[in-house]
């Protein structure tokens, strides 16, 4: 009996080592469709509402909202501590597409890799 309690503690520290931190995206974003995914890890994440609700996150962090105007310093902050960090960008199906093109130009004008996040097509 013994030695079964070891192999549970030891199946359990495993599965504690392999398993991967999937932090979950609180917000709720309707995301668009794509048919393939990005392989890049984001470091950092954008979020865009549908009631056109700014937010942003670091790493595991939680999303923080933020006004427009806050997201520039944020991620240049990232930036300086992690020069190739990749922006995800999250923003509802429902978001004007200017919303969209004004973080797209924060990422260009400061030399932010971006990546736009979609959900998987439905086959």
């Amino acid at each position: 009996m013994a030695s079964m309690t070891d192999i549970i503690f030891l199946l359990l520290i495993f599965f504690m080592i392999t398993s991967t931190i999937v932090v979950p995206n609180a917000i709720k974003v309707n995301l668009p469709q794509a048919q393939r995914q990005t392989a890049a890890k984001p470091l950092s994440r954008v979020t865009i509402d549908k009631n056109l609700n700014y937010y942003v996150a670091y790493g595991n962090q939680k999303d923080k909202q933020v006004a427009f105007d806050e997201i520039v310093p944020f991620l240049q902050e990232r930036f300086e501590q992690e020069p190739d960090m990749y922006v995800a960008l999250y923003a509802d199906e429902s978001v004007p597409y200017g919303k969209v093109v004004d973080v797209m130009h924060i990422a260009y004008t400061n030399k932010f890799n971006m990546l736009f996040m979609a959900r998987p097509s439905e086959r």
